[in-house]
């Protein structure tokens, strides 16, 4: 047998698939979701030898939402699929993860070098022996390609990839060959951990704009600080919370940032989202001589359509990547660190605060009227009374992702969202990741879905997934017949905002579930929410619970009804 000198020098050889799973279980990661393809079956033999548990999805769409939710719950996912039509109908999920700040790790199984360097007429391409088009697709959504065609080299483009993407909080891409799945690499590396550490500010820069936003903050009469949704993806929310407690400053979240602040601290106001926000909100933000902004992403949806009234004179903005004190940038400092010391090093003593954040409650008799019909306006509050510590609460974009701003959270529910990207069915497909992370962790904590009748029936086989695998999740479907969020910005009556009625509480019977394995209910009035959200065995149970909850056509949450005014306006002025 020929010996292959360039395995010879190996301390530890090993296959290139059993170290990439390898890395990904050390990161974090016990679950690995995807589909089978023909160029990625051999690697997918290696995923339980590296103790991961392949979970498998209906498609590549769905598998790319729940990679998201995973990493979202978790802090890092990774998916799986075959080159050329698995990946490109994963690419609007893992492009929503990108846009989002999401880290999910994008494996791709595709031909053997051979066969590309040929340019072989292979199934699965355009025909044109251009084996890098899909890959060229992906690199404009992932912060770091690899393309892993040299045994020597592929160790080292796995570490650098996985830190980069743990490091940015953005997807990569990894191109796996067929042929290079088997061959043996330095095993050896895998006795040093990568170094996840975050890159630490250059001190001096960092002390000066420490020194600056301190002068700020001691001269100002009303500061408040805003939390939005980098502070939650770039891993900063015990610097925020920290900061909260020590300064005492009243606090608000953005849409997209709900969950980011403890919402039962006497200093937390609500959610701020310009003209969308309650009243009070709107007046105390926006009155501030001084807002401490952190990780913000201001969107036309996570800010009711552009419609802040805050000037950048009386903002600090805090990022990732660089913070800007009013008009002055400061690019490579980055937020983490300057928030550490601002905690350190704020004299209380000098700390002002003439007005206290509004009181946040579920308003839920401010909003019950006589009639049995759910209302928009009344069940958002009401859920928020049924809403326990650490749940972790998924909105689709449409109605939930509005009217969740009027449910305040108890601790240390996080809330899960697609503000900004906005992709219908998204929800279903995050909720699954969601509850897989949770059972992965081994913790004892609801994973609550809700989501409309349209956007459910673009991604409603990602329920036989949750079924599949005994997750926890309770679905709240709202039935109002059709795409309610379409209908707000344009085409009340229009046609194609209407959907066919399904028998939804059939859905996973459908997929196989046995009476065992699913509770189910349809809700038409008031009083049947009641006793279903005070049921003991509702609120604690273990497997999946499917809710119809029936709304009318035409009711919508206050937020989007602004939110959808504002869009009008502004496209108005655009044309």
């Amino acid at each position: 047998m020929a010996i292959d000198i360039r395995t010879q020098g190996l301390k530890k050889p090993i296959a290139v698939a059993q170290y990439l799973f390898a890395r990904l279980y050390e990161i974090g990661i016990r679950s690995v979701h995807g589909l089978p393809g023909d160029f990625n079956l051999v690697a997918l033999d290696y995923i339980p030898k590296a103790k991961l548990k392949w979970v498998g999805s209906v498609n590549e769409l769905n598998a790319a939402y729940a990679a998201d939710g995973y990493a979202r719950a978790l802090g890092i996912s990774a998916l799986v699929t075959t080159f050329g039509v698995g990946e490109l109908s994963a690419m609007n999920g893992v492009a929503g993860a990108y846009s989002e700040h999401v880290p999910v790790v994008h494996i791709v199984g595709c031909p053997s070098t051979i066969s590309q360097r040929n340019g072989m007429l292979l199934h699965h391409t355009l025909g044109n022996g251009d084996f890098n088009v899909f890959a060229n697709m992906g690199s404009q959504i992932a912060c770091n390609t690899a393309r892993l065609n040299n045994p020597a080299e592929i160790a080292e483009q796995i570490d650098f990839a996985l830190r980069e993407c743990w490091i940015h909080s953005r997807p990569v891409y990894i191109m796996l060959p067929t042929d290079m799945v088997e061959k043996q690499i330095e095993g050896a590396r895998l006795d040093t951990p990568i170094d996840f550490s975050d890159p630490q500010n250059e001190p001096e820069r960092e002390d000066y704009v420490v020194d600056v936003v301190l002068r700020y903050l001691h001269a100002a009469k009303k500061p408040v600080i805003l939390v939005d949704a980098c502070a939650i993806r770039h891993r900063c929310l015990e610097e925020v919370r920290d900061l909260v407690d020590k300064t005492k400053l009243p606090v608000f979240v953005t849409p997209m940032g709900k969950g980011a602040v403890n919402e039962s601290s006497p200093t937390y106001g609500g959610v701020y989202a310009g003209t969308g926000s309650q009243p009070a909100v709107q007046e105390l933000v926006e009155s501030a001589d001084l807002v401490l902004s952190i990780g913000s992403l201001k969107s036309d949806f996570n800010t009711t359509g552009f419609s802040y009234r805050t000037s950048q004179l009386n903002t600090i903005d805090f990022h990732s990547d660089h913070c800007k004190v009013r008009y002055s940038e400061y690019p490579g400092v980055a937020m983490k660190g300057v928030l550490r010391k601002l905690v350190e090093r704020v004299d209380t003593t000098k700390l002002s605060s003439e007005k206290l954040a509004p009181k946040v409650v579920n308003e839920v008799s401010e909003n019950r009227d006589d009639s049995e019909t759910i209302t928009q306006a009344f069940f958002w509050p009401r859920v928020g009374e049924y809403f326990k510590e650490k749940d972790l609460i998924v909105t689709e974009t449409g109605t939930s992702n509005f009217g969740i701003w009027e449910s305040k959270f108890p601790p240390d529910a996080v809330g899960i969202t697609q503000i900004l990207w906005g992709s219908i069915g998204w929800s279903v497909g995050a909720a699954q990741g969601v509850a897989q992370a949770v059972k992965d962790m081994e913790e004892d904590r609801r994973t609550i879905l809700f989501v409309g009748d349209g956007s459910f029936q673009l991604t409603a086989q990602e329920v036989s997934t949750m079924i599949k695998h005994k997750l926890r999740v309770t679905i709240f479907l709202i039935y109002n017949e059709g795409f309610t969020i379409e209908r707000c910005i344009h085409g009340m009556e229009a046609e194609y905002n209407d959907i066919r009625r399904w028998n939804y509480t059939e859905i996973p019977t459908v997929f196989g579930a046995t009476d065992r394995e699913v509770r189910k209910h349809i809700i038409k009035t008031k009083s049947e929410l009641e006793k279903l959200l005070k049921d003991k065995d509702f609120n604690d149970a273990k497997g999946l619970q499917f809710v119809e909850l029936w709304m009318p056509k035409y009711d919508a949450p206050r937020a989007l009804k602004l939110t959808a005014e504002q869009s009008a306006k502004n496209n108005a002025r655009m044309e």
